[in-house]
């Protein structure tokens, strides 16, 4: 399986809206983004529904300053 089919798969969260943020940061920015960045969105994949569905509802705060900055991002995407 290619990185981008992986990638695409762990956007698939079963919630319809959160997948459409995700796989469109994954199309639009992470083709660009720079090796930390890339980094930071991989381990924003590996969390935890709750605690991701959390951060994109925008109901948490991460507390690590990377994925913060990746879920803004993320959330920015959206309203460009």
């Amino acid at each position: 399986m290619s990185e981008e089919s992986r990638l695409k798969w762990q956007c698939r969260r079963g919630m319809r809206e959160l997948d459409e943020l995700l796989l469109r940061y994954l199309e639009d920015c992470y083709p660009d983004d720079s090796d930390a960045d890339k980094a930071a969105f991989r381990e924003v994949l590996e969390l935890a529904d709750p605690e991701l569905n959390g951060y994109l509802l925008q109901r948490q705060m991460p507390s690590s300053e990377t994925i913060a900055r990746v879920i803004d991002r993320i959330l920015r995407r959206d309203f460009t």
